[in-house]
Parts: C-alpha cells; structure tokens; sequence
C-alpha cells in the first residue's frame, strides 16, 4: 500500500512553539508527549505527522475517537481461537504504535479510563494484557501527540499532568502569515513531489539536528544548579506534585542538546518554562468581594423594595470560586 505524501514539518509557516515541543519530544521520548490545545485548521496533524519523519521514519498510528479498550491494546484472536482451538494475541493500537508517534486528536472526547490506560503505558513503555485466557506483554515505546479544544470539554487535572508538554496555538495569525500558509498549501497540493524536494534540504537540516540532539543528550549532566532553579520555580507556581520538576528537567536537558550545548544553560530552562509548566500551574486565589452595602431591613415596605416580593430577602453571600485554566474562546464544533 502506498504511504500517503506528508506536508515536510520545515515548510510549516509559524507554530514555531509547538514545532519547538515536538522536537524536544524526539530528542528526548522520556518527556512524555505534547498536548496541544487550539482551534481546527491549525496543521496540529500536520504538525504530528512532521515529527515522526524526524524519528527515522517512524510509524505515525492514529487512536480513532470511538475506539475501544480491546482496540487500543490488543484482544483474543477469534480466528485462531475458534478455528484452532488456542489463545492467541491480537496487537492493537499501542503494539502499532512501538517506536513511533500515537497520535489521538480530541483526546478530551475519550473516555476518561481509556486516556489513563493510554498515559500509562506511555509512560512505562510496555502494555500489559491480562484477559481472554490470555497473558501477553511487549514493548510500547512512543512519543504520545494529543490535541484538544477545550471549549468541548477538559481533561481532568490528573490527566492533564500526565502529559509532558503543553502548547497553545494561536488561532489567529496575522494577514501575511495566513497568505504564506494558502501558498505553501496550494503549491503543495498543485505538485506535492516537486514541493517536498524544494524543501527537502531545510527538512534534512532539521532531521540531522534532532539526531545530532539525540546522540548528544546522554552527555549532558541533569545538574544541581539546573534541579534548584526549576524546583524553586515550580514551588513559586504551586505546581501538585513532582512530575513537573522532571519534565521540566528533561526538557531543559533536551533543548541544550538541540543548541548544541554541554551544560543546560538558563536560556533552556527559559525556554521551555511554558511548556512544563503551563497545564499544571496554580494561580493564587483571588480574594472574595467584599459585600455589598445593607439597603435597609428587607422585611419593611419603606425601604423602597416589594415588600410581598422581598420579604425575608438577605444580602447575596460571597462564595470562593475554585481555581481553573483560562479557557481560549473558541468555537465549538458544528
């Protein structure tokens, strides 16, 4: 079967955060994924797609949005089964997946049990399956690619800190930037061969760059200096738990080795701050109103209100409101 022709990742115009993301992620598989939030129309499986030309032409598996357990991870094979007689093992979704790209899009439309399934075995890197008669394990190494709006739903604060990354896509890019990506789009389209190859040495420059990273990164030391400024910082943002302090950590590991760097620098804490920290920071609390000033005793008629309709009426009380992300506002979905 014919490989589709995939859009060169070098030729998209702008993203520039999230193209950084992506990278960092195949520099360093540990980090542990990106969860990209943006509107439709914004090349996120472009942009996924991209990354796995960057991983030696890796496989790049889609999680259909209505798939089953059995479907992500595997299941009796009914044909040897009834026809043989014999419990045999039936890869899903993560065996196709192994050394490549999982790509879920809406993955906050999943259900909840199957994105933990999902988070946990990329974070282990071996799926398990133990149903059927049957006990099978194997490998299950992927950079896991979600993206979400959330203006149809959130992913639960455990959920979300599952993911390494997270990048938010401008929805809006200015007038010339929307030109440049309709030319891009339309010469692609009139003639995808004679596009890839005009673009093919800027796409080999960044490949060889991600895999001069990849071999570099061992070298580079997860360092003292570089462990205090980011727990601290994590500190300051009121960030539950530690999996942002290594994320982070990895992060800044992995965008020294994308400079060429032998020690992690400010700059690469710096730089992928945002990224760490984004879904999982706390802001403070702001404090209640203060209320409102009496207006005269509600159960008398001469304070100017209805007395049949306000009569017994209180004050409007101030209620605490919990903390939330800042949701962008955008449209949902016909």
């Amino acid at each position: 079967m014919t490989q589709p022709v995939q859009f060169p990742l070098a030729a998209v115009v702008g993203a520039d955060d999230l193209k950084l993301a992506l990278c960092l992620t195949a520099i360093d598989p540990q980090i542990g994924g990106v969860l990209i939030e943006g509107p439709r129309g914004m090349a996120k499986s472009t942009l996924a797609r991209g990354l796995a030309a960057l991983l030696d032409d890796a496989p790049f598996v889609t999680l259909p949005l209505g798939a089953t357990e059995e479907r992500l991870v595997g299941t009796l094979d009914l044909d040897a089964a009834l026809g043989e007689g014999r419990a045999q093992f039936s890869p899903g979704v993560l065996a196709q997946a192994d050394g490549g790209v999982l790509y879920v899009d809406e993955v906050n439309l999943l259900p909840d049990a199957l994105v933990d399934l999902l988070l946990d075995v990329a974070a282990s890197g071996v799926n398990r399956v133990e149903r059927d008669g049957i006990s099978h394990q194997h490998a299950a190494r992927f950079v896991l690619i979600g993206t979400m709006n959330p203006e149809e739903g959130e992913l639960r604060p455990q959920l979300l800190d599952r993911f390494g990354l997270n990048v938010l896509l401008d929805g809006l890019p200015a007038p010339e930037a929307r030109q440049q990506i309709i030319r891009r789009r339309l010469a692609f389209d009139a003639d995808p061969q004679g596009f890839i190859a005009q673009w093919q040495p800027a796409q080999l420059a960044l490949r060889e760059r991600c895999q001069a990273a990849r071999a570099a990164l061992g070298a580079i030391p997860l360092d003292d200096a570089a462990l205090e400024s980011i727990t601290a910082q994590c500190f300051a943002a009121g960030v539950d738990g530690m999996r942002a302090d290594l994320v982070w950590l990895r992060a800044a590991r992995a965008h020294a080795a994308w400079r060429g760097a032998r020690h992690i620098e400010q700059e690469d804490i710096d730089a992928v701050a945002e990224f760490a920290l984004r879904h999982r920071r706390r802001e403070p609390a702001s404090a209640p109103p203060p209320p409102p000033p009496p207006q005269g005793d509600a159960r008398r008629p001469d304070n100017h209100q209805d007395a049949a309709g306000d009569w017994g009426a209180l004050p409007p009380q101030a209620v605490t409101s919990g903390e939330r992300r800042e949701v962008p506002n955008w449209a949902k979905k016909p």
